[in-house]
Parts: structure tokens; sequence; C-alpha cells
């Protein structure tokens, strides 16, 4: 049987595929569940966690999946190869600049991270910049 944070964490996880388009037998066969437990876990009320385990996860989870879907934006981004799309001046221009305004806030947010976990983060910085 499992305990509530363990139910707490599956739901979560299972929203997280579900919101990045897996299908519920994907997800099923992906957690090792039954299509039913997606299908009900999806239905549950999104109750608040009632411990700070249960909160920490649910945060972990939310933040896996939003890294998951910038991952996915970046690399369609990149298969979209914008810079060698033709296009007219004023399109090429606002994409140039959402490219350089999304890279901006990404390197702050990146900085942000950084100065929070500077252990986890000292080797992807050595060698960068001079």
């Amino acid at each position: 049987m499992s305990t509530p944070t363990e139910v707490a964490q599956r739901r979560a996880k299972v929203r997280q595929l579900s919101h990045g388009g897996a299908s519920n037998r994907a997800i099923a066969q992906q957690l090792g569940i039954s299509k039913d437990t997606v299908r009900r876990d999806l239905e549950a009320p999104d109750a608040p966690p009632a411990t700070p385990a249960q909160r920490i996860a649910q945060r972990a989870a939310q933040t896996e999946s939003a890294m998951s879907q910038l991952r996915a934006a970046a690399q369609a981004v990149d298969d979209a190869r914008p810079a060698y799309t033709i296009t007219d001046e004023a399109t090429a221009r606002r994409w140039c600049a959402e490219l350089r305004a999304t890279a901006a806030h990404l390197a702050a947010l990146a900085d942000a991270f950084a100065e929070y976990y500077p252990s986890a983060t000292a080797r992807a910085t050595v060698g960068q910049g001079s």
C-alpha cells in the first residue's frame, strides 16, 4: 500500500507527464501503474500538500516538468533553425529579439541558480568567459 507522500508524488508525476503530452497508456507504462490509476490520478482534486516533504516533492515535480518543457522547446527551436528560415524582415527582427530576450532571461535564472547552489554549479562555470 502506498503512503500519502508516495501517492502525492505519483500524482504529481502523472500530471507532469500528462501536461508534457504523454498519453494515459504511455504514463501507465512508464510508471508501472494501470491506465485506471492514471485516470484517477488525473481526476483527483489538487489537494494541498499536507507536509513540508510533500510540498517539496510537489515543487520539485513542477520544476522538473518545467525543465523538461524548456529542453523540448529549445530543441524545437534548434530543429526549426530560425536563422536559416526564409521570412520577411519584420518577422526576422521579432524572432531575433525574442531569442535574445529569452536567452537573457534564462541566463539570469542560471545566475540565480548558481548563487543558490554554488557547489553544484562550480564545475559548469569553469573555463567559461575570460
